[in-house]
């Protein structure tokens, strides 16, 4: 069924003041549709960004057959369908659930996990978190309390290398060796035995839900509980914590860059994050495709024979590609709020600094980190990091910024 989404978001609290959400969480799913100016649009969570060879094609299929012929991948790994005709909800429901896409209608939405996407291809990691991922998938669809939680509760699964726990994760994963595990929320950290990591996860996930009915507010996310309501991880209870973690710190590692990973993987990346359906069947042949949250996808089964058939479909192969790091939001047409066409005036500069291109201040799918801003201005130009610069200037202002020494945002 097609449902309609709120056109105001609730507006910011004054500084210092929690937050306080006065209606539900509209984020949209596979079965809540989406209202653009292109269309609806689907957004589907991928746990792990995973996709077996038989859901490429039908996710292709579907972005022909009922959008744009295109397939957004998000910075959470998840993928997102544009151009939607009214009424196609229920196909689109139908064609996702006979693919295994679409396990639970009451948790679709809440099905938010990412994962290190490397994990178990390359020998790097301290364990194969990918595995986590399925079990707490499950378990997650299966637990009726957890259909409470927002669309925008994110599970965090790192196999110890830090590539992904600097995605703002409300409940954070990290391996520490194949027996051993660090459960984050709330800023402290216990640790826990790795095969009782999932179920954690999801009793973490429980403690915030606690956390925020007592505190009244609404929240969806952790970081928006008011002072005095947090949610404390020492209050997981339902699986084995071993011991509090003074001073807890995630590890910070690189994402992997576009390439091999390990002898019988590639990692790809999507120009501006938009794959066409022609692009997503070119990843084929693969024992499975993992989404990742730097607007790429793994090719597992893959070796370096296949970088030049993936280069000439118009991937993005090589770290020093220009395009590497290069995001935009929808922009105009698609979204009435942009006062641009970001992702025709995108231009890489030269490789550096992850760069993001914006038709208005919210920012939609922006890096986590240090990034570029390029933001659209009213008038037809941009601002760069802050900075007014005209359309025509933005190759030379973007090169100097993602080149640029950094200061401290």
């Amino acid at each position: 069924m097609l449902a309609a989404m709120p056109p105001v978001p609730t507006p910011k609290p004054a500084p210092g003041a929690p937050r306080v959400r006065e209606r539900g969480d509209a984020c949209p799913g596979a079965l809540r549709l989406h209202s653009a100016d292109d269309g609806h649009l689907a957004r589907l969570r991928l746990p792990a960004g995973r996709l077996t060879a038989r859901q490429v094609e039908v996710l292709a299929d579907a972005a022909e057959a009922l959008g744009d012929g295109r397939i957004s991948v998000t910075s959470r790994g998840n993928a997102e369908l544009r151009g939607l005709a009214d009424g196609c909800g229920a196909e689109l429901a139908a064609l996702l659930a006979e693919a295994g896409l679409l396990p639970s209608a009451t948790h679709e939405r809440v099905r938010n996990i990412v994962v290190s996407p490397a994990a178990g291809l390359d020998g790097l990691g301290a364990a194969d978190v990918q595995l986590w991922a399925r079990e707490l998938d499950e378990r997650l669809c299966a637990a009726p309390w957890a259909a409470a939680l927002s669309g925008r509760f994110l599970f965090v699964l790192d196999d110890g290398r830090g590539d992904v726990t600097g995605l703002g994760g409300d409940v954070t994963l990290v391996a520490v060796d194949p027996r051993t595990a660090l459960l984050h929320l709330g800023g402290r950290a216990v640790r826990v035995a790795a095969d009782d990591a999932p179920r954690a996860a999801l009793a973490a996930a429980r403690v915030f839900l606690s956390a925020a009915r007592a505190a009244g507010t609404g929240a969806w996310r952790v970081r928006e509980l008011p002072e005095g309501h947090g949610a404390d991880v020492r209050d997981v209870r339902e699986a084995l914590v071993v011991e509090e973690v003074p001073e807890p710190v995630l590890p910070q590692g690189p994402p992997p860059a576009p390439g091999p990973l390990g002898p019988a993987a590639l990692h790809v990346l999507a120009p501006l994050g938009r794959l066409t359906a022609a692009q997503l069947r070119a990843l084929l042949p693969a024992d499975e495709v993992r989404l990742t949250p730097w607007r790429g996808a793994v090719v597992v089964g893959a070796g370096p024979d296949r970088t030049p058939a993936l280069d000439a479909a118009g991937l993005i192969t090589r770290p020093d590609s220009p395009w590497a790091g290069v995001s935009a939001c929808t922009g105009r047409p698609g979204c009435a709020r942009s006062l641009a066409d970001v992702r025709a005036d995108a231009v890489p500069g030269r490789p550096g600094l992850p760069v993001h291109y914006s038709g208005c201040e919210r920012r939609c799918g922006h890096p986590h980190g240090d990034w570029v801003d390029v933001l659209a201005a009213p008038g037809g130009g941009y601002l760069v990091d802050g900075a007014p610069v005209p359309r025509t200037d933005l190759a030379p202002a973007v090169t100097t910024a993602r080149t640029a020494p950094r200061t401290t945002k």
